[in-house]
C-alpha cells in the first residue's frame, strides 16, 4: 500500500495497460505575449513532459509537439499597448518562453510558430476544405464598434460585467471567472480596452463554423471515452447540453492568418480556429526534419493523440477542434485523450522574511507572476518540478506558496537525497568505493527488492492513465522504506560483526538507489542523471527503453561506483530568502517580475 504522506492510499501492483507503439503528445500552444509562469508549467506543459518521458522509458516511439501561439488579439493588443509591432512582440515573446521551457527540462521534438508561413498554408487548407464542404457560412454580424478608435473591436478589445456570473472584467470571448464564453453584445457595461469608450453596435460581415453539424458525432465520440478525467468530459458535455450554435471564426485584425476567399479584406482566422491547426503544421516540420512520415502520427487509429491543456481551453479542444477535424474528413485522426489540469493559484503568503511579497496575490494581468526561468535558475529545475507535481492540480485548484515550496524541497533533501546518500558513501568508505557482492539477501533485503518491483509497476500505471501526483508519490514512499531499511538493518553495526550480513544491506540499498534514479528520471531529469553517475557500474540506464530494462527485483551487480554527492542542498533561511527575491523580480531590477 501506498503510505498517507501524500494523502492518498492505494493497492499497488497494477498491471499498467498496453502502450502502442507510437504516439503523439502536444501541449497547449501558448500565447507569445508575455512570459510563461508557473502556472502555465503546473498546467499543461509539466505533465505533458513526465508522460513523454515516461512513455519513452517504456519503449514508445514519442513525439512531442508544441510552440508559440503567435496570432489573435492578445498579440495586437500587446503591439498596441507597447508601441510596437505584433512581429516584435512575438519575436521576444517565443524566444524567452522557449528558454525558459528548456530551464526546466521541458523537452520538445519541435517548439514550432503559428506565424511560419507553412502554417498559414495548413489553417487556410482547413478553411477552405470545412467551406467546401458546406460547414461553414458567411453572413452579416453584430458587433461592438469604437466611434474613437473608428473600428470594429474583435472580442478582447472589449470588456464588461459577464452576462452569465455578472462578475466584472470579462473580456469579450470569455470570463475568466466562470470560464464560460461571451456573448460580447450581452456584455455589462462594455468598454473598449484600447481608449476606455462605450462602444456602439453596428453590422459587418464573417464567417461561422456550423458546430450543430456535429453535436451528434461529437457526443458519441464523447461517450466512447469514458476514462477521461470528469473535469473534461463534464466541460464537454456541458457545451453539447446548451447546444452548438454556430460560432465566428474570423476577426477584424490586420494580425494573422488571411482569409482565403474573395470579400474578406481586412478579416484574419480566430485564433481558436487556426492555433491547434498548428499540432498538426508542427509535426509536419519535425517529420520533414527528421526523415519521417507525419501520417505514422496523424493518419494511423493504432497511434494515440494525446492533448494536454488547461482547464481553460476544454471546449476548444473536446467541441471546436474535434468538429473541424470531422470536418476536413481527410483521414486525420481525433485526439484519443484530451488531459485538462485545473488551476494553480499562485500566492506569496507565507513568503520567508526579506522575500518582499508577503501578502500579495500573484496575477499576469498585474504583472506579479513567478517566471519558470527565474525559479529553475534559482533552485533548479529538479526542485520546481517536484513541487509542482506534488501539489499538481490535477482534480481541483490548487496554490503555491514559498513556505509549501521549501518544505517540498526539504523533502526532496530528506527522503530522496538522504537515502541515496548514505547508501552511497557507506560502500565508498566501507566497500572500496564499489557495490558489495550480496551473497546472500536477507528476508527484509528481497522484500525491499520486491517493493521497488511493485512500485514501478504501480507507477507505470498511473502515468499510463496520467495521475502524475500520485506517481510521485509512490516513488517517495519508495524512498521512505529504503531510509526505513537502511535504520532497521544498520549496517554500521553489521560491517563490524557480520560484513557479509553488511553487505547485503547496502546491496539492498544500492538496489533501491538505482530502481529510484529511473522511476525519477520523468519527473526530475538532471536528478536522475546525476544519481546515476554517482551509482557509477551500478547505475540503470535512462532514457528510452529504462523501464524495461531495469530489474528492481534483482541486487545491483559488484561494480565500481561514482563518486557520492549531495542530490538536493538545503539553503538557510537568509539564503532561500535571497533566491526567493530573485525569482520574485526584486534582486534583478528593482521591480516585481512581470508577465507581459
Amino acid at each position: 500500500m501506498t503510505s498517507g504522506a501524500w494523502g492518498q492510499t492505494e493497492r499497488i501492483g497494477a498491471v499498467p495497460p498496453s502502450l502502442p507503439a507510437r504516439a503523439l503528445v502536444t501541449a497547449a500552444l501558448p500565447y507569445a505575449n508575455g512570459h510563461v509562469h508557473l502556472g502555465h508549467l503546473a498546467g499543461a506543459y509539466l505533465p505533458a513532459d513526465i508522460y513523454v518521458r515516461f512513455l519513452r522509458a517504456m519503449g514508445v516511439d514519442a513525439v512531442f509537439v508544441c510552440g508559440s501561439d503567435e496570432h489573435g488579439v492578445p498579440i495586437a493588443l500587446a503591439a498596441e499597448k507597447e508601441g510596437t509591432t505584433p512581429r516584435a512582440v512575438i519575436d521576444r515573446y517565443h524566444a524567452a518562453n522557449d528558454a525558459a521551457f528548456r530551464a526546466a527540462r521541458v523537452d520538445f521534438d519541435i517548439y514550432g510558430r503559428t506565424s511560419d508561413p507553412a502554417h498559414h498554408e495548413q489553417a487556410q487548407y482547413f478553411f477552405k476544405r470545412l467551406l467546401e464542404r458546406g460547414h461553414i457560412d458567411r453572413r452579416p454580424y453584430q458587433q461592438l464598434y469604437c466611434e474613437r478608435c473608428a473600428r470594429f473591436l474583435p472580442d478582447r478589445y472589449v470588456e464588461g460585467r459577464c452576462h452569465h456570473c455578472g462578475a466584472p472584467g470579462a473580456r469579450g470571448d470569455q470570463c475568466d471567472s466562470c470560464g464560460r464564453v461571451i456573448d460580447p453584445l450581452r456584455l455589462g457595461e462594455p468598454r473598449c480596452k484600447i481608449c476606455g469608450s462605450a462602444p456602439a453596435v453596428r453590422e459587418t460581415v464573417h464567417w461561422f463554423l456550423r458546430l450543430g453539424d456535429f453535436s451528434d458525432a461529437l457526443a458519441a465520440w464523447l461517450d466512447s471515452h469514458p476514462e477521461w478525467r470528469p473535469n473534461v468530459l463534464e466541460g464537454a458535455r456541458g457545451w453539447l447540453a446548451e447546444g452548438l450554435r454556430e460560432r465566428a471564426i474570423t476577426r477584424d485584425l490586420s494580425w494573422g492568418v488571411k482569409v482565403p476567399v474573395d470579400g474578406a479584406e481586412g478579416k484574419v482566422l480566430y485564433v481558436w480556429f487556426d492555433a491547434p491547426i498548428g499540432y498538426l503544421t508542427f509535426t509536419k516540420q519535425w517529420a520533414a526534419r527528421e526523415g519521417r512520415d507525419w501520417r505514422e502520427f496523424w493518419c494511423d487509429p493504432a497511434t494515440p493523440v494525446i492533448h494536454f491543456i488547461g482547464k481553460d481551453n476544454i471546449p476548444f479542444h473536446t467541441i471546436t477542434w474535434p468538429a473541424m477535424i470531422m470536418g476536413v474528413a481527410d483521414g486525420t485522426s481525433l485526439p484519443s485523450a484530451v488531459v485538462a489540469n485545473e488551476f494553480l493559484n499562485l500566492e506569496a503568503e507565507g513568503a520567508p522574511r526579506g522575500a518582499g511579497q508577503g501578502g500579495l496575490k500573484f496575477s499576469k494581468s498585474q504583472g506579479r507572476v513567478i517566471r519558470i526561468s527565474d525559479t529553475a535558475q534559482q533552485f533548479g529545475s529538479d526542485a520546481v518540478r517536484y513541487y509542482l507535481t506534488a501539489i499538481a492540480p490535477e482534480s481541483a485548484d490548487s496554490e503555491f506558496t514559498w513556505d509549501g515550496f521549501r518544505s517540498r524541497y526539504a523533502e526532496l533533501a530528506d527522503v530522496l537525497g538522504n537515502l541515496c546518500h548514505r547508501a552511497l558513501s557507506f560502500a565508498s568508505r566501507y566497500f572500496g568505493g564499489r557495490a558489495p557482492e550480496a551473497r546472500e539477501l536477507a528476508p527484509s533485503d528481497r522484500a525491499l527488492l520486491a517493493e521497488a518491483a511493485a512500485t514501478r509497476e504501480a507507477v507505470a500505471s498511473d502515468l499510463a492513465r496520467h495521475r502524475m501526483k500520485l506517481a510521485l508519490g509512490r516513488v517517495m514512499d519508495l524512498a521512505r522504506a529504503g531510509n526505513r531499511h537502511f535504520d532497521e538493518r544498520r549496517p554500521w553495526e553489521t560491517r563490524k560483526t557480520d560484513l557479509r550480513d553488511c553487505a547485503s544491506a547496502i546491496a539492498a540499498s544500492l538496489s533501491v538507489a538505482r530502481s529510484l534514479a529511473s522511476l525519477i528520471e520523468p519527473f526530475m531529469p538532471d536528478a536522475a542523471s546525476r544519481l546515476a553517475r554517482a551509482l557509477g557500474g551500478a547505475s540503470p540506464p535512462l532514457g528510452k527503453d529504462s523501464w524495461r530494462l531495469v530489474r528492481d527485483a534483482e541486487p545491483v551487480p559488484a561494480a565500481e561506483l561514482g563518486e557520492p554527492q549531495v542530490l538536493f542542498r538545503k539553503p538557510d533561511d537568509a539564503e532561500f530568502a535571497s533566491r526567493v527575491s530573485a525569482c520574485l523580480g526584486l534582486a534583478r531590477d528593482g521591480t516585481r517580475g512581470t508577465d507581459g
